[in-house]
């Protein structure tokens, strides 16, 4: 009995951690104390020792301020995901990003119907520069990124609560081979995005954000599609 009780204490305590990273990747900005702890729906002390916990392992970092934001621990752990594919896939972003003077990303499906970065590449100049980090995640069914990846989904394996509005929207961008949004899930980001399909890995896309489009959709949509393409031969597929 006893074991089974500290078995579950211990499963939550991981789970609350991992949530908290989770928290950290999705925000825009460092968060304090009180606003995890309200994200995670627990007393301030809670989330404390956690984060003391991640800190001690650099997962999490504090700045002069005393808020929190992801630390450099993570990019020991995250430097073997996908390796291959972020190998094949850097190359064509930095190129996209550069010569379209937007934030270019892959973002591939998740367990729980979410779209997440796997590797971002921002161009060298522009005026304002998006950061869209690795490990930032939303819904599959809000963005440019997200509804590009349902674009490569078989109906039977979209989310049953799709409205009737977005299930129209993602047959008509299936006919024209690209989805795009605005302020879905960043207020005033518009995105353009295409699927990505390669062997052995999840369903994905390739997507540009900025806050402003500097060529048509459809140009930049044809764009994406020539650097899907880069992709996936570097990829060997």
């Amino acid at each position: 009995m006893t074991t089974q009780a500290g078995s579950q204490a211990g499963s939550q305590t991981l789970d609350r951690g991992i949530r908290l990273l989770e928290i950290l990747a999705a925000a825009d900005r460092n968060l304090s104390i009180a606003e995890l702890a309200g994200a995670l729906e627990v007393h301030r002390s809670v989330a404390y020792r956690l984060l003391r916990t991640l800190e001690e392992h650099d997962l999490v970092i504090r700045d002069d301020g005393g808020n929190f934001t992801l630390g450099v621990g993570l990019v020991a752990l995250t430097s073997g995901v996908a390796r291959n594919l972020q190998q094949a896939a850097l190359p064509v972003l930095n190129d996209i990003a550069n010569e379209l003077g937007m934030t270019c990303l892959i973002a591939v499906l998740a367990d729980g119907g979410e779209a997440v970065t796997l590797a971002s590449a921002a161009p060298r100049q522009t005026v304002a520069v998006v950061s869209y980090r690795p490990g930032h995640r939303h819904p599959i069914t809000r963005g440019g990124p997200g509804k590009a990846i349902l674009l490569g989904l078989p109906e039977s394996a979209w989310p049953t609560d799709l409205s009737a509005e977005l299930r129209a929207e993602i047959v008509l961008s299936r006919t024209r081979g690209y989805a795009s949004s605005h302020d879905e899930v960043v207020p005033s980001l518009l995105s353009v995005a295409v699927p990505l399909a390669l062997p052995g890995q999840p369903p994905a896309s390739l997507a540009v954000i900025h806050i402003s489009l500097p060529r048509p959709e459809t140009e930049i949509a044809e764009r994406l599609r020539l650097g899907a393409q880069a992709v996936a031969r570097a990829y060997g597929a």
